[in-house]
């Protein structure tokens, strides 16, 4: 499973959160960089991130329209 860099950057910006927050809400550094990289992660870990930006998964997750 990949993020959807666009669509996290939006995300992003609506919540007022950068990398910083979000690592300092609990979500690892290592894993956030290597998810904003374009690499692939695992569903639970999408699934954490969304919970800290407080948005629905599919909104950052890349999706075949």
């Amino acid at each position: 499973m990949k993020l959807n860099r666009k669509k996290l950057e939006l995300v992003k910006a609506r919540t007022c959160m950068g990398q910083k927050e979000i690592v300092a809400a609990g979500f690892p550094a290592g894993t956030l960089t290597n998810a904003m990289t374009g690499k692939n992660i695992k569903p639970e870990t999408a699934g954490r991130l969304a919970k800290v930006l407080g948005v629905d998964v599919l909104e950052i997750i890349e999706t075949e329209d």
